[in-house]
């Protein structure tokens, strides 16, 4: 077996009745179960023509069931193909084009997919398990174990392959973060987390709300599912943040891990300052090099705090060990065994990929500065400059200041032609202060809005496309 595997091997061995999976329906599957499910499930496949290399497009609910059978097609050396699933039917159909899989692995209403033409002659793995056998032929650790894909925030999703090797770089560089001697009860909005707590034995809550829809979550809903399912850490984007502080903090919820999008001071401070407020830890990374940087909030100084609020950016703490870290003409740039190195197409690897003898440079499109205590700091993206008062000014120097504002509850700076134009949400009372406190800033044209468009995927990144066509 290769890594993850062997890690979930063994903390089955290690904890077979403890909880593994409870999914968005508080079902709950013990990790003797997951592990029993996931060998049931390999022999079936392998007996329907499943093997080494073989790519299965996965289009199923995010469930117990879909970890079992990511192990088990891990355990015939096949590949799992994971649609963007922020991209609904669109993204779906572009995974299809894009990797070309030998099967389908879907379950309830997903089933009617094969119906798809681009799926028409494409076999659907059954969903019912046999006793489990020897599994042959193993994958290597150079094999691919998954192809996920990037949001499409900056164009047509582009297809990412992760060897078992990557997989498990990625796992020795979260798991330390994530370490405890004591059995969690973790909220899991990200996969990837969820990857790590299987192969940690480690119990994770699946969400019980469609994560394509955030914004429909309630906040009360989410305190209701925590609290229910006595939830001790959270892993949860900046959005799910915003809805719980806005309520009271679950009685068990010790810690918040959070990222998928910029963790603005003032959020901090209110998920901080409530009485029994939970530790929270804040992570840096993207789809291709996750992580590259957290932030305990407790080491947040009042001098960062101040720095923040007076346009130097946003801290996002020190980079991860094992990882090398350099800022080129402002743009962040990370290379390492968890970073991914390339494209399952060629061709998108001239975009973000730089070769330097047996190194590979990812360019993360952010821009950023390291600060006298090799701490890294967030200016915005690469390209999204705006000149104000004769100074070019990355959004992030604008916007997390204005983000401390009263009354702001979103920040979005764009330029309207030569015009920068700080776009604001929140309480139209202040909007007086607002104008007030831009033009100190050197910026006139300030607009109001009741919300901000954010990201398909996390909601929570300012959506700058959307946000230019408002203006």
């Amino acid at each position: 077996m290769t890594g993850l595997l062997n890690h979930f091997a063994a903390a089955a061995a290690r904890h077979p009745e403890r909880i593994a999976i409870v999914d968005g329906k508080g079902r709950e599957t013990r990790f003797a179960e997951l592990k029993a499910r996931a060998d049931g499930l390999a022999a079936r496949w392998q007996a329907q023509g499943i093997s080494h290399g073989d790519r299965v497009l996965m289009a199923r609910p995010v469930d117990a069931d879909l970890y079992a059978s990511l192990a088990a097609l891990w355990s015939l050396g096949a590949v799992a193909v994971l649609p963007e699933p922020a991209m609904g039917l669109a993204g779906l159909r572009h995974a299809i084009r894009t990797t070309r899989p030998k099967a389908v692995c879907a379950s309830g209403w997903f089933r009617a997919l094969r119906l798809l033409p681009e799926l028409w002659g494409t076999r659907l793995l059954s969903n019912a398990a046999l006793p489990a056998g020897r599994m042959t032929p193993a994958a290597t650790d150079d094999d691919i174990a998954l192809i996920s894909f990037t949001s499409g925030s900056t164009g047509n999703p582009k297809a990412i392959p992760r060897s078992h090797s990557f997989l498990l770089a990625q796992h020795e560089a979260i798991a330390p973060l994530l370490h405890s001697s004591q059995p969690q009860r973790d909220l899991v909005a990200f996969p990837v987390f969820t990857l790590i707590n299987i192969a940690d034995g480690q119990t994770s809550v699946l969400p019980n709300w469609k994560m394509s829809r955030l914004d429909e979550t309630s906040p009360q809903a989410l305190h209701d599912w925590m609290t229910r399912q006595r939830i001790s850490r959270a892993l949860i984007p900046p959005s799910l943040c915003e809805k719980l502080a806005s309520t009271d903090m679950p009685a068990n919820l010790c810690t918040i891990f959070t990222g998928g999008g910029p963790v603005f001071p003032d959020l901090i401070t209110r998920l901080t300052s409530v009485t029994g407020a939970p530790d929270v830890i804040c992570v840096y990374g993207s789809t291709e090099a996750e992580p590259i940087a957290h932030l305990d909030a407790r080491d947040i100084t009042a001098a960062d705090f101040a720095a923040m609020a007076a346009g130097d950016g946003l801290l996002v703490g020190s980079p991860v060990p094992d990882l090398q870290l350099r800022i080129r003409q402002d743009e962040i740039q990370v290379a390492g065994q968890h970073i991914n190195s390339g494209y399952l197409n060629p061709a998108d690897n001239a975009e973000n990929k730089l070769a330097e003898g047996d190194l590979i440079w990812h360019r993360t499109g952010d821009a950023g500065r390291m600060d006298e205590a090799g701490r890294l700091w967030l200016l915005g993206r690469i390209g999204s400059r705006v000149t104000i008062g004769g100074k070019a000014l990355y959004p992030f120097q604008i916007e997390v200041a204005a983000r401390q504002w009263r009354g702001v509850r979103q920040a979005g700076l764009v330029s309207n032609g030569q015009i920068p134009v700080l776009a604001l949400a929140g309480d139209i009372d202040c909007f007086p202060h607002w104008q007030e406190a831009a033009a100190k800033l050197g910026i006139s044209e300030v607009r109001r809005f009741d919300r901000l468009p954010t990201d398909r995927r996390h909601a929570s990144k300012i959506d700058v496309k959307a946000l230019r066509k408002l203006i």
